[in-house]
């Protein structure tokens, strides 16, 4: 591929959506949290680069966690870890309500929200080698073929993955689709920089908690593929 190919691949993939924004009625008790605290703790989006010292007054490691629903287990693994900071990025305004009341509800101060497309947030919005991980849990699997495009664990998104992890950090992505398990470990192997730490999916992480996507998996008897792949 020369450079021009590259160039438009690039664009392309800019262009493609990872996600659709799902209509869905926003509770009373999510309609006021996002009202009333999204001016507090959302980040609105801009184009330029974030200051983490200035969003959480000090300087501790940042975890970017992509699509996380309804933020249950976003608010528990910030309560679990107020050593570190956390940045969660989701399209869907009902969960970003009502995180935002977890957020207040357990007084977590490491925890911030950005209402935005995640590529263009990663791209514009985060530095290079300023993340010490991605959680991205259960994504949408786009499960026919011809909307493989828009799957977010595929190169380049992952080459920017790559770019935005400083040295040691990490990228766990968990899924109950096993094809796309399989797609994005092939992905992920390949992408520069990235070492998986086990030999092919990873052990469960028991620091995690449970969502209800998982649960409906197991349920459904799906196969949990969990993967952990760390920046060389």
């Amino acid at each position: 591929m020369n450079e021009n190919e590259s160039g438009a691949d690039s664009r392309f993939f800019r262009d493609v959506k990872t996600y659709v924004v799902r209509i869905g009625r926003m509770t009373d008790s999510q309609k006021k949290n996002y009202e009333e605290l999204s001016p507090v703790w959302c980040i609105p989006y801009a184009p330029e680069k974030l200051s983490y010292a200035s969003i959480f007054g000090n300087a501790n490691p940042v975890t970017v966690e992509i699509g996380f629903g309804m933020g249950a287990a976003t608010a528990e693994i910030a309560a679990q870890n107020p050593g570190r900071n956390y940045i969660g990025i989701e399209v869907h305004k009902p969960g970003v309500g009502k995180l935002l009341g977890e957020i207040k509800a357990r007084g977590l101060e490491n925890l911030r929200v950005i209402e935005h497309d995640a590529v263009e947030v990663l791209g514009n919005m985060i530095a290079d080698e300023s993340v010490c991980a991605f959680h991205v849990f259960f994504p949408d699997p786009w499960p026919k073929k011809r909307h493989h495009k828009r799957r977010l664990v595929q190169r380049p998104h992952t080459d920017l993955f790559a770019a935005k992890l400083a040295p040691g950090g990490y990228f766990y992505m968990v899924t109950d689709w096993l094809e796309y398990a399989q797609s994005a470990l092939e992905e992920l192997t390949a992408t520069e920089h990235l070492i998986n730490k086990y030999d092919g999916f990873a052990e469960h992480q028991e620091w995690r908690p449970e969502t209800k996507f998982e649960a409906r998996g197991i349920r459904d008897d799906r196969p949990i593929s969990e993967l952990y792949f760390i920046k060389k």
